[in-house]
């Protein structure tokens, strides 16, 4: 079965001159998804991006970590491990190249995860390397 998601992304930074000079336009814009709160988003601050907006780096780190947790939780349920408590504290590396791009050089997932007594632990973490 097939999945097809939408998003339409509005920049909101023209201050009255467009683009015309780097350092004169916002970096802000709304990330509008069908049916769901609008996200206010923005560059990182480094790339003068406004820091009370999210910025598409945090929201790489996140897709990456909710969608890994979800497919854990999947295969938990299935294979009979009781999970009551899950949080992950990912991480994001990106490093600047000389022409001032961006790139990702990693993202480490941290999850910690509580579950029940008569569950088996090394069941719960061998189901962390299969939903990576």
């Amino acid at each position: 079965m097939d999945h097809t998601y939408t998003a339409t992304i509005t920049w909101a930074g023209n201050r009255g001159d467009g683009t015309r000079r780097y350092r004169g336009y916002g970096r802000e814009h709304d990330i509008a998804c069908p049916g769901k709160p609008v996200l206010r988003g923005s560059a990182d601050p480094a790339y003068r991006g406004d820091a009370d907006r999210h910025n598409p780096e945090d929201l790489l780190v996140a897709a990456l970590s909710a969608c890994h947790m979800l497919w854990y939780l999947h295969l938990c349920s299935g294979a009979g491990v009781v999970v009551t408590a899950y949080e992950d504290r990912a991480e994001g590396r990106m490093r600047t190249r000389a022409d001032g791009a961006g790139e990702f050089t990693g993202v480490t997932l941290r999850p910690r995860v509580t579950i029940t007594g008569d569950c088996d632990a090394a069941t719960a973490e061998r189901l962390h390397e299969q939903a990576s």
